[in-house]
């Protein structure tokens, strides 16, 4: 069956009208997944306590680290089913969809594997203190087993996103959300399990929508199935995957394992910041979350339009895109500034009064400047887009090599101490900008080469 998802398409009508349409569901759902990472911060930290709740917070950086990896490549992925559901290629289309799962889905299992036997090497290099080293083992040892689920939810979703449906994976992230909830509580206060209890909660809600799309997409999409003929190894198309998804891997890779090193470098200050960044973190994702999913709906719309060879239509949607983004990013901005004690007092006691000054100073220099990881966003997903990897590989070392190099540098300074990790971020942001908007203007009679 031929690709015939006509409303799906977005070469053509409105540019903005279309792109807010496909991009909003996208934004609810990683926004319903951000709140159920903070609901379950906030029961961490309101019922177990500032050293489970850093506990949970270091993990946490973790495993974005780690399914950074399978996100990018489902990621670098979907960028291939774009170009050829725009082109309107079903073999071609067919084709890349065996091939990227069963490569990414031999990488997840690898890297299960892997990250179990390390677990310990891995407590050593986080610098996690004694007193918290017992709760981050206990809370990993439960989360490390939902990475295949990831892997099949990030892998349909992407899928089903680059043929214009993003709907579908936001109602299963919708359920997840609210079953991880559910089972928080019962397994923290009714149970009494724990960090061990949140992190079971957060893994069985993790299959249940990684399972539950993948059953979606047997059932619900036959266009989108790979026929017997297309169930092989094409090497020319397994090239193309690699270039694609191999360097937005690296591109996630670099950018979180460059937080991640932040994310020992803030353990090294103790319990009390270690709670404070991990509260902080959860808001500033929550904020701006919809901008990042902007992006990643902006890339789809780049991807259909160069597969159909629309380049002018490609042009008008960026200058469209960062005039939303930073309107939205704006707004924002004001709401954390002025609200940043209030928001970290959603997530500790009252007798946390250290904790919750330090997340405040953190939320204000970062929310400032929330266009700067805007417009990065979208800069990302133009160039992952336009078969350009490689350019958002070397805009996320500008931003967190910057960050990592000045955190380390300032944060040793004794009169800075942990603000200089807090300011390095906007830094970086605004290097990357820079570096990626004169490049973009440099190639813009030729965005499609």
């Amino acid at each position: 069956m031929g690709i015939v998802m006509k409303n799906y398409d977005l070469t053509e009508g409105s540019i903005m009208d279309k792109l807010l349409k496909f991009a909003f569901p996208i934004m609810v759902g990683n926004l319903l997944q951000q709140l159920y990472n903070i609901v379950d911060t906030l029961i961490v930290g309101r019922y177990l306590g500032e050293k489970a709740l850093a506990a949970v917070g270091s993990s946490y950086a973790l495993m974005v680290f780690i399914t950074s990896i399978m996100i990018g490549l489902c990621m670098g992925s979907s960028a291939f089913f774009s170009m050829q559901f725009g082109a309107k290629d079903q073999n071609r289309l067919e084709k890349g969809i065996f091939i990227a799962f069963v490569a990414i889905g031999i990488v997840a299992f690898i890297l299960n594997g892997i990250v179990y036997g390390a677990m310990g090497g891995i407590l050593v290099f986080l610098r996690v203190p004694k007193e918290v080293a017992p709760l981050m083992r206990e809370y990993l040892v439960w989360i490390f087993a939902g990475i295949m689920a990831v892997f099949l939810y990030n892998f349909t979703a992407n899928l089903l996103r680059a043929v214009g449906n993003s709907v579908i994976p936001l109602v299963f992230l919708g359920i997840s959300a609210v079953v991880n909830i559910v089972l928080d509580l019962y397994f923290i206060r009714g149970l009494g399990w724990g960090v061990g209890g949140a992190a079971a909660a957060t893994v069985i809600s993790q299959y249940l929508a990684g399972i539950g799309i993948v059953l979606y997409y047997f059932l619900k999409y036959p266009q989108l199935k790979v026929t017997k003929q297309n169930r092989h190894f094409d090497t020319g198309i397994l090239r193309e995957l690699a270039g694609l998804s191999t360097l937005t891997c690296l591109q996630q890779s670099i950018m979180n394992f460059g937080i991640l090193m932040v994310q020992g470098l803030v353990n090294s200050f103790g319990p009390v910041v270690m709670a404070a960044f991990a509260a902080a973190v959860k808001i500033d994702s929550f904020a701006y979350a919809p901008v990042q999913d902007f992006g990643n709906a902006f890339s789809t719309y780049v991807a259909q339009n160069y597969g159909a060879g629309k380049t002018e239509r490609i042009r008008r949607g960026m200058r469209d895109a960062a005039l939303g983004a930073f309107v939205f990013c704006t707004v924002i901005s004001v709401l954390v500034v002025v609200f940043a004690s209030q928001l970290m007092g959603l997530f500790l006691n009252e007798e946390s009064v250290e904790a919750i000054s330090v997340g405040a100073g953190y939320l204000r220099i970062e929310g400032a400047f929330y266009f700067g990881i805007g417009l990065l966003f979208l800069l990302y997903g133009y160039y992952r887009a336009v078969h350009k990897p490689g350019i958002s590989v070397v805009l996320t070392v500008i931003s967190l090599g910057t960050r990592v190099v000045l955190a380390y540098a300032l944060s040793s300074v004794a009169w800075i101490g942990v603000t200089g990790i807090w300011v390095s971020v906007p830094i970086g942001w605004i290097l990357a900008d820079l570096t990626g908007m004169w490049y973009y203007w440099r190639c813009r009679r030729r965005p499609a080469e």
